[in-house]
């Protein structure tokens, strides 16, 4: 992944699971090129870039290359919430309520340490009883995001997951009232899910609570950016689906 660099304060990396990260980079250390190319389904040049950061991972965390999680990542999510625009005051409001999920760190604040990796929590790799990432995170993830809940007061989650995260999260567990939105595009007659699309909405939808410092879901149904609306027929009390 292309990275951004690091400014402002970074918040200490125990909030995630050291120790599991830590045993994950010792077996992807194990891998080969060829193997890191197999494993990931990457081209020949990203899966030498993956090893060399593998192979020079700074195992205590001092690492010069570090940058903000919240800034870390790229693609069409993060291009729709333009974290590098967001003022300092709407920084401490995602800190507070903004999680990320990651295969190789579990859970990640915004201020939270990275450093380069590639890891999709798809991916079906082995350590030790565990045949997957799933396996691997079982119940720390939903356990985490269950603590920050109720350290928050709120008894709601908004998922702007994939379904591939989404699945780690475990969100049944939480005991909270978990709302999913969804994005759709009118095709002809139907609506329908484009991913490059609503990957960039689930990024627009998450900068549209942190802009407006949304404590209640209800104002989400006023998101409007692009074009999309919220969808009231399409609707259900979880899956809050917007059209356009």
């Amino acid at each position: 992944m292309r990275l951004q660099p690091l400014n402002g304060r970074l918040t200490k990396p125990s909030y995630a699971f050291p120790d599991r990260t830590l045993r994950l980079i010792r077996v992807l250390q194990g891998y080969s090129v060829a193997e890191l190319e197999q494993l990931m389904g990457i081209n020949p040049k990203l899966a030498l870039q993956t090893f060399e950061r593998f192979r020079n991972w700074a195992m205590d965390g001092h690492e010069t290359e570090q940058h903000k999680a919240l800034l870390a990542y790229t693609g069409e999510v993060y291009n729709g919430l333009k974290a590098h625009t967001l003022s300092a005051v709407q920084w401490d409001y995602a800190q507070k309520h903004l999680r990320i999920l990651s295969g190789l760190y579990g859970v990640l604040r915004p201020f939270d340490p990275v450093q380069p990796y590639r890891l999709e929590m798809g991916i079906r790799m082995s350590v030790g009883k565990s045949t997957n990432l799933y396996n691997f995170w079982a119940n720390r993830i939903s356990d985490r995001l269950k603590a920050d809940l109720d350290a928050s007061g709120s008894r709601v989650l908004i998922n702007l997951a994939s379904n591939e995260y989404t699945k780690v999260g475990r969100l049944k567990r939480l005991g909270a009232r978990v709302i999913t939105p969804v994005f759709k595009e009118l095709k002809g007659d139907r609506y329908q899910m484009v991913t490059m699309y609503a990957k960039k909405a689930r990024g627009m939808m998450t900068r549209f609570i942190i802009e407006h410092n949304l404590t209640e879901p209800g104002p989400m149904k006023l998101f409007d950016n692009e074009g999309y609306f919220y969808n009231e027929p399409l609707s259900t009390e979880s899956e809050w689906v917007f059209t356009r």
